[in-house]
């Protein structure tokens, strides 16, 4: 009967150890890794989040703010250009009220000028008022001849005229005046229509000839 050797059984064939070969081991680590669920955020990526949540914040206050001070921007304009419109009309009406109060005064001068008595220093003073309201911008307006437009002209005397086509102006009791667009005063005229039933004036201003127009009686030349 053999003796067997005590411990022999427990001992492993050479080459064999108890640690997991390397190439197993690193699999076995791969699966850990995939396995093992994320770690809770680091320090650095909670200051980027809050970072980037300000800078988002920031974005859109100064997206408000722009679009603010560009409406804020729109309503100082409308206002400049609006107190510029009213300043200008003010203006205009300030004048036009004042020159309206010196019609009276330009139509004395002009009635003295038509009867030759402007003269010596009433001369120079009615002059000098005169350039005055002209560089302030005031215009006459009104002359004989030219046709009736009821938008400026006030018919004070009506008549008729064979001379006439149309409805015309052929007397200025009182000069008009305007001041730029703005009517202070229209022309007050005596007017004159054409004749009713007058026929009318040929090409140069004439009545036509009687004796130019053909003879319907005759019939056309005599027949031998």
């Amino acid at each position: 009967m053999t003796e067997e050797t005590p411990g022999f059984d427990n001992e492993k064939p050479e080459g064999t150890s108890d640690a997991t070969a390397p190439d197993d081991a690193a699999k076995a680590a791969g699966s850990a890794d995939k396995a093992a669920p994320a770690g809770p955020a680091t320090g650095e990526d909670l200051v980027e989040v809050g970072l980037q949540a300000q800078l988002d914040q920031a974005q859109a206050a100064l997206g408000e703010r722009t679009a603010d001070l560009q409406r804020l921007q729109a309503e100082y304009q409308n206002y400049r250009r609006r107190v510029e419109r009213d300043r200008v009309a003010v203006k205009e009406v300030a004048v036009a009220n004042l020159l309206s109060e010196l019609l009276p005064t330009l139509d004395d001068i002009g009635r003295a000028r038509d009867h030759g008595e402007l003269v010596g220093g009433f001369k120079s003073v009615a002059e000098s008022l005169e350039t005055v309201v002209a560089k302030m911008g005031l215009q006459q307006f009104g002359k004989e001849g030219e046709p009736f437009d009821p938008l400026v002209h006030e018919a004070l005397m009506h008549s008729y005229a064979p001379d006439v086509a149309e409805t015309t102006c052929v007397q200025i009791l009182q000069p008009g005046y305007r001041l730029g667009e703005r009517t202070i005063r229209p022309a007050r005229v005596a007017v004159a229509e054409p004749q009713p039933g007058a026929q009318p004036a040929g090409k140069d201003g004439e009545a036509p000839n009687a004796a130019d127009a053909p003879d319907e009686a005759s019939g056309g030349p005599d027949e031998g």
